[in-house]
């Protein structure tokens, strides 16, 4: 398997991370619990962002120790096996201040190994 497709996970784990921002960009807390279709969605980003991670072989984990690999796995399983117990104020946290840091991460990984 080439480098390349190594990469794959990381660019899904990069476009559906900014897409979860950017959707969040215009929208408040509140918003979250009002508009279901704003919930499904950036639930559904983070469990691809989740899935996208666990699918990282581990020799580029390593690479990029700024990303809290655990966190990010155990994140989407949370979503996924407790699906009915979504925690909205867990989310809006990870969506609104942890996913900037992974983005950057994830886009400078790439430019060094471009």
């Amino acid at each position: 398997m080439s480098k390349r497709d190594l990469g794959i996970p990381l660019q899904h784990m990069l476009d559906h991370a900014e897409e979860a921002v950017a959707m969040a960009k215009d929208h408040s807390r509140a918003d979250l619990d009002a508009n279901r279709q704003l919930s499904l969605a950036l639930t559904r980003l983070m469990e691809v962002v989740g899935e996208a991670a666990n699918r990282v072989p581990i020799e580029i984990r390593e690479e990029i120790k700024e990303i809290p690999w655990a966190g990010v796995v155990g994140l989407r399983n949370r979503l996924i096996h407790g699906y009915d117990e979504v925690d909205h104020d867990i989310l809006w946290e990870v969506v609104t201040s942890d996913l900037l840091p992974l983005v950057e991460a994830l886009k400078a990984h790439s430019s060094e190994n471009g």
